[in-house]
């Protein structure tokens, strides 16, 4: 259930980064059911978000410390830009980089306002 609940949280916090931030666009991607294919898109994403960040992410974030501390923790946020997204078209490294971004704040202030 709590895979499920993150899912849906990461697929709220990539909503908002697809509004706020010129560059992604949502919905890409048809899966033969109409207008629902933006909403299946967001929690498509979010769902291999979750996963990336529960397995993968903590991988690579042990095999960038060097330069993670070289950067003072900026490098996060690249490593945020990295992470694959289903259904979405980003307009360049800008747009994933200001994304991450978004991302990662809705991220932590909805995960405060609506624990597990």
């Amino acid at each position: 259930m709590k895979i499920i609940w993150r899912a849906l949280i990461n697929a709220a916090a990539i909503a908002v980064a697809a509004f706020f931030v010129p560059g992604i666009t949502v919905g890409n991607t048809d899966y033969g059911y109409g207008d629902a294919n933006r909403y299946i898109s967001l929690l498509a994403t979010g769902l291999v978000l979750g996963i990336v960040n529960a397995f993968i992410r903590p991988i690579i974030e042990l095999l960038s410390a060097p330069i993670t501390c070289l950067t003072l923790g900026l490098f996060h946020f690249v490593i945020g830009a990295l992470v694959p997204v289903l259904g979405f078209h980003l307009d360049g490294p800008v747009a994933a980089f200001l994304g991450a971004i978004v991302i990662a704040i809705v991220g932590v202030v909805l995960s405060w306002i609506l624990p597990d």
